[in-house]
């Protein structure tokens, strides 16, 4: 499996589909967390997410086996893609829109970096956190989604843009919108912010 670590995703395409089982394995292990974390943070339920992540894997396992992969060297963008449809169909069955929360540890943008030294600014952190999570929810569903991909997923604005199939300025904008609004939320709730 070592050798298999150190394969491009693309190589290790191309060995599961030779044939290879070990390859996908090693896919799914370098992407689990990202993938899984993104539709959780949609769907808001450990059992949906994990259903709609088993779901983007059999049409992704699908997909390679037909022989239709295209996306050469973007395998997670086209994954993320894949489990945002399935999320949207999920929604669309139940008639609702989906919207976006935030996980515990989300360190929503770099400005907002904070110490550890002792329990006291532990506490203070947590508390941050959770007031910080509630303006999340407050924002329109498009930012929430970009915010969430952009700093808790780490992808860039061309996958993010690729993933929601808008334009790269789309995306930029509503990263812009989004922290835009919440640091005003947090001026109108006068959150008293610490930066490390």
């Amino acid at each position: 499996m070592k050798i298999f670590n150190k394969l491009s995703d693309q190589e290790l395409i191309q060995a599961y589909v030779s044939g290879d089982e070990r390859a996908l394995q090693v896919l799914l292990e370098r992407h689990k967390s990202k993938i899984y974390t993104s539709i959780y943070l949609q769907v808001k339920d450990d059992f949906l997410a994990e259903d709609i992540f088993q779901e983007t894997f059999i049409k992704v396992i699908n997909t390679l086996q037909a022989g239709r992969y295209n996306d050469e060297g973007k395998f997670l963008p086209w994954v993320m893609r894949i489990a945002h449809n399935m999320v949207i169909d999920h929604f669309r069955k139940e008639k609702r829109a989906p919207s976006v929360v935030n996980n515990d540890g989300f360190d929503i943008f770099e400005v907002l970096q904070f110490s550890d030294d002792n329990a006291e600014s532990k506490l203070v952190k947590d508390q941050r956190d959770v007031d910080l999570k509630k303006l999340i929810q407050l924002l329109p569903d498009d930012q929430k989604e970009v915010l969430i991909m952009r700093h808790f997923c780490d992808m860039s604005f061309k996958d993010i843009a690729d993933v929601t199939e808008v334009s790269i300025n789309t995306a930029l904008g509503r990263m812009r919108y989004a922290l835009s609004n919440l640091r005003k939320m947090i001026e109108d709730h006068q959150m008293i912010l610490q930066t490390g």
